[in-house]
């Protein structure tokens, strides 16, 4: 047994990843950072929306801005509260398409909620009616069906090594290169975001 395919991907992938830096547009990551930074400095709240694997990597960009000390939100639980004028919502969508993430940026727009996009896509929906939009690469060609839960629910799967696998994964290293930036900019270490870390965890 080779893995050949295994291989494959694991190259495809580093690869993709490598190149990332030279992709991204700095000017447009720099007003992400400056827009998330006074959200804080007004004692605003942030807000982060994403469905399917984007939605997890979408949490673990929310779990870190805590660890922060920002006032961070995931759309869709419980405890979210009410969110308004001067709040940020960062929503994650490769196709810029996902019906709920298009949806949840329609309605923050209407209450005065600074929407940034992150997104291969930024002349989609999403894009579109986004305050700021930050340029992620990775689906080069949106599936006939882009919303997430239809996919599912249709049994839709793209093929080896899908190129919306290649959004979540390049946006995840993204979005923990912008938590490093903040720990710099705020003046933050490791042991500051280990002292927020929980400590009521189920065993």
């Amino acid at each position: 047994m080779t893995l050949a395919t295994v291989k494959e991907c694991l190259n495809q992938i580093s690869t993709f990843i490598n190149k990332l830096p030279s992709l991204l547009d700095f000017e447009q990551v720099e007003k992400m950072i400056d827009m998330l930074i006074y959200a804080q400095a007004a004692n605003r709240s942030i807000f982060v929306v994403g469905a399917g694997r984007s939605g997890l990597i979408a949490k673990a960009f929310a779990m870190r801005l805590m660890h922060l000390g920002f006032h961070v939100y995931v759309i869709g639980e419980t405890i979210t509260p009410a969110a308004g004028k001067g709040d940020v919502l960062v929503a994650i969508s490769g196709s810029g398409r996902t019906g709920i993430v298009v949806t949840v940026a329609q309605v923050a727009k209407q209450v005065g909620v600074k929407v940034v996009a992150v997104t291969s896509h930024p002349d989609s929906p999403l894009g579109k009616l986004s305050d700021h939009v930050v340029f992620v690469p990775g689906r080069t060609k949106i599936s006939d069906e882009t919303d997430y839960f239809s996919r599912q629910i249709l049994g839709i799967h793209e093929p080896l090594a899908p190129l919306g696998t290649l959004f979540e994964i390049a946006a995840m290293v993204f979005l923990e290169s912008i938590v490093t930036e903040l720990m710099h900019r705020l003046g933050k270490t490791e042991e500051d975001l280990r002292a927020r870390h929980a400590t009521i965890e189920v065993p």
